[in-house]
């Protein structure tokens, strides 16, 4: 018989195979997840960023708004809207950020103009109409007590005396909504016009709402001499302000560059008696065109409502800025509600309003400005002297402390202040760099 032959197939070796196929493949694999990778992380940071930039510019675009642009489609105010932006109303009430404008229609400023006051009356009995508080349709049937008594920028302005610059709103039955001036001294009003219907509203920034007639106020109605007719040294008398204003008279020149200013635009920052009364040895160390200058340098060359103080930050030009070498210029904080006047030598707080009716506007501050071209600052308290070494060994000591904002250069706190002015966008913006350089790390 033929023998039968058998081939036996033993495995090769693990180190006798070809792994160069599988380290291709697994090589491809792994370069290709790398790069999908890659690019989701690139799409991320790109959406991340195109996202934040977005989201701030729109939070900057919708900060705003414009009254007469809200009541141009709507024929039917044509006249108020007009008569907004002939007394500047309409200016101040977009710089504000919340507020309420209560409108008449073209019929019920007819009843008005029929009285022919003068744009100056007419422009106190129109910022009786703007509250300084925002009172949507929502918010005005749902009251606490069914009454509330609201300041308006006739208030601001400072010719409202006692409580006539406020307006009471109260919720009658049947679900009406009545307003009234309030009367002198008392918050009791005649409720003589009454809600109609929302015209625009932006929650919590801007209400623009229709009522029946325009708000009654003989105080409002008063005649109202113009800016440039005011006896500005009356005006801060009335304030305390007399010390002030007595300096003003002694120095006649002084006094002439003021009324002379006031057309084109005049603020006016007069301290209270009793910061100058404090302040006079000091003035009685100047010159005579040293005490001229100081005197110049509280007022600003241009009309600035306390909104556009509280808005428009930096530095600021006086009526005594001559463009020579001494600048004479002071500069404009915020914080809050409250606004200073920051000098290098001093700061000053405003503390109220004489009157702010455009283009005059003058506010009383809490200490005198010292220019530091007259005043040199205070000399700081000399440093403790050195310690004597202890003989035991030596002491480890601390490196000294930075230097406060006041040992800053000026380029440098001017950069802080710039920097305070970026802070929303840039601090999003900054957050958003960081988790996109987190995500590009995982």
């Amino acid at each position: 018989s033929t023998p039968h032959r058998l081939l036996l197939l033993l495995p090769l070796p693990v180190s006798c195979r070809s792994a160069a196929p599988a380290r291709a493949t697994t090589g491809r694999r792994r370069r290709r997840r790398r790069r999908n990778k890659t690019m989701l992380q690139r799409r991320v940071v790109v959406g991340m960023v195109m996202g934040l930039l977005v989201l701030c510019g729109t939070a900057q675009v919708s900060r705003g708004f414009n009254i007469t642009r809200i009541l141009a489609d709507r024929p039917e105010f044509s006249t108020f809207n007009h008569y907004l932006t002939a007394t500047h109303l309409a200016g101040e009430i977009n710089r504000r950020n919340t507020i309420t404008v209560l409108v008449v229609d073209n019929h019920g400023m007819a009843d008005v103009l029929a009285k022919h006051l003068s744009i100056f009356t007419l422009k106190n009995l129109l910022s009786l109409h703007v509250l300084a508080d925002y009172f949507g349709t929502k918010r005005l049937h749902q009251i606490a007590h069914r009454s509330a008594v609201v300041s308006t920028l006739f208030q601001a302005t400072g010719a409202a005396p006692g409580t006539t610059g406020f307006v009471n709103i109260t919720n009658l039955k049947g679900g009406r909504v009545g307003f009234g001036a309030a009367a002198e001294e008392s918050n009791r009003a005649d409720l003589n016009s009454f809600f109609v219907k929302a015209v625009d509203e932006a929650a919590y920034k801007i209400a623009v709402i229709q009522i029946t007639s325009m708000l009654r106020s003989p105080v409002a109605e008063a005649p109202t001499p113009a800016p440039s007719q005011q006896n500005l040294t009356e005006l801060m008398s009335k304030k305390g302000c007399t010390t002030f204003a007595n300096l003003l008279v002694s120095h006649p020149d002084v006094e002439k560059t003021y009324v002379a200013d006031v057309d084109g635009g005049l603020t006016i920052f007069c301290p209270v008696d009793q910061a100058v009364k404090a302040f006079m040895p000091k003035y009685r160390n100047l010159t005579a065109d040293g005490k001229a200058s100081l005197l110049l340098y509280h007022a600003f060359p241009v009309y600035m409502s306390m909104q556009m103080l509280k808005t428009q930050n930096g530095v600021m030009n006086t009526l005594a800025t001559d463009g020579t070498v001494k600048n004479y210029n002071m500069t404009v904080q915020d914080d809050g509600e409250v606004v200073t006047l920051e000098t290098k030598i001093s700061t000053s707080r405003i503390t109220g309003t004489v009157i702010d009716e455009q283009p005059l506007a003058i506010y009383t501050v809490d200490k005198v400005l010292q220019p530091r071209e007259l005043f040199k600052p205070e000399a700081e308290a000399p440093a403790p002297a050195p310690e004597a070494e202890s003989p035991k060994g030596e002491k480890l000591v601390s490196p000294p402390a930075p230097a406060g904002p006041e040992g800053a250069p000026d380029d440098q706190k001017a950069a802080d202040d710039n920097a305070a002015v970026r802070v929303p966008c840039g601090r999003w913006i900054a957050v958003g760099a960081t988790l996109a350089a987190g995500i590009v790390m995982i």
